[in-house]
């Protein structure tokens, strides 16, 4: 093959993932970012990595999509986050819903955190509700340059102060970067 049908094939292969040498990435976002308050609750999540895992298959993913894990701690507190998309091949271009399974894209794995004295803990009676959307993201994820999250939904938590247990309705939200697997 000659030099210049090479170059012309891996140029389409690029363009074929939608990772030119300019659009992969966090294009800026922060590493810390994500926010879920509600009734005097509020917890900020941050360094976030992303690896596919295979931990959430979708059975309608071509085969050569790997579901993708993200997980992510707490910055201000003792917390984390951790989200399962099946279709990370979808993400890339649309809006995905949030939630828990089944019927969501994005699932949520875990979200705890601590906030007041308190222990927060998603309340999975009460499906959380919203959308995920990303912005740099190339490979389905895989690509070592990473990409951008952006969460906004609505969930409740169980939240525990001693022996008080109640619950808040909170909002997830913001945009921070994802860390490509290493």
């Amino acid at each position: 093959m000659s030099l210049s049908r090479f170059l012309l094939c891996t140029s389409l292969a690029s363009a074929a993932t939608g990772c030119g040498d300019d659009s992969c990435g966090p294009a800026g976002a922060p590493t810390v970012g994500i926010v879920a308050s509600g009734s005097g609750a509020t917890m900020t999540y941050g360094n976030f990595s992303g690896s596919p895992n295979r931990d959430c298959p979708d059975a309608a993913a071509p085969a050569s999509v790997i579901s993708l894990s993200i997980m992510s701690t707490q910055s201000d507190g003792a917390g984390f986050l951790t989200l399962c998309i099946g279709r990370p091949d979808l993400l890339a271009g649309q809006a995905l819903t949030f939630g828990a399974e089944p019927g969501a894209q994005v699932h949520v794995i875990d979200l705890n955190g601590t906030a007041n004295n308190c222990m927060l803990t998603i309340d999975r009676s009460q499906p959380p509700s919203g959308t995920a959307t990303s912005t740099g993201m190339c490979g389905n994820g895989s690509d070592a340059a990473g990409f951008a999250l952006a969460l906004d939904a609505s969930l409740r938590f169980t939240r525990t102060c001693g022996s008080t247990v109640d619950t808040v309705t909170a909002t997830l939200s913001g945009r921070v970067a994802v860390a490509g697997p290493k």
